[in-house]
């Protein structure tokens, strides 16, 4: 969709109230976030599953700072009319307001990025209301939370019971009222986002949270059948990419193999 004016916070909160839906998905290099803009997303997230998806780690703990900022700045050489937001990693913004804030900037001055993404509830409050207050806007995430998921028991759902459940609606409420510009819901029941989202003026973005959030996201690895160390249920496969990628590639193989490839067509003369 070439010629697209660039997503802004305003328009995404008039999407909220107009009930119009908003379409995001993770990107960590150029060629995927040029892919992704072209297809008319309205936010791309730089998310350090790329830690799991690109970088072959076991979760998304190990992802640095630098790896982050790096997979920003491809993303943004594409110059996406999608507003871009990147997670800020592990133990970036956990270890006080004043890492977190100098990280924050990071990720916007070095990396270029819109927005940045953090996890946790009321005890990030301070945290978000800090970043927010230099000039750099935030997202938050509650439900599931990767960088914290030995701590929840697995990647698991999060807020069945109703005292989760309560927690995660006042923990949504506190990271709103210290000015997130939007929110993701992780695996969670599917009345909780509902609540949640009604409750909230910003948007909420779901991941395995059902239909009633103001938007969704979807890892581009999964959703393109790209990524199949495991899926999770909440994941829609729109082409199993790996298996035509696989057959392509055993097709160059085999004519490499038999001398058909290069051919006369294929070489200079």
């Amino acid at each position: 969709m070439a010629g697209r004016a660039k997503v802004t916070l305003p328009q995404l909160q008039a999407m909220k109230e107009r009930g119009d839906k908003i379409a995001m998905v993770t990107a960590y290099d150029y060629s995927a976030a040029l892919l992704a803009d072209r297809a008319g997303m309205d936010m791309i997230l730089v998310g350090d599953s790329l830690g799991m998806v690109v970088l072959g780690y076991s979760s998304t703990v190990p992802v640095t700072m630098e790896e982050m900022i790096h997979h920003t700045k491809a993303v943004m050489r594409a110059n996406p009319a999608a507003l871009v937001v990147a997670d800020l990693p592990f133990l970036s913004y956990q270890t006080g307001i004043k890492d977190a804030v100098y990280n924050a900037g990071r990720l916007v001055k070095e990396g270029g990025a819109d927005a940045v993404k953090l996890e946790g509830g009321r005890a990030m409050a301070p945290v978000v209301r800090a970043i927010v207050d230099a000039g750099i806007p935030v997202m938050g995430h509650l439900g599931l939370t990767p960088q914290s998921a030995v701590q929840l028991g697995g990647y698991r759902v999060q807020g069945r019971e109703q005292e989760a459940a309560d927690r995660i609606a006042a923990d949504a409420e506190a990271l709103a009222e210290a000015g997130v510009f939007s929110l993701v819901l992780e695996c969670v029941p599917v009345e909780l986002a509902r609540r949640i989202t009604a409750a909230l003026k910003v948007p909420t973005i779901g991941i395995g949270a059902g239909p009633h959030c103001d938007g969704q996201v979807l890892v581009f690895h999964d959703l393109l059948g790209l990524f199949d160390r495991f899926r999770p249920k909440f994941v829609k496969c729109y082409v199993n990419l790996s298996e035509i990628i696989v057959n392509a590639l055993a097709s160059y193989r085999e004519e490499v193999r038999q001398g058909r490839f290069p051919d006369e067509g294929h070489s200079f003369q």
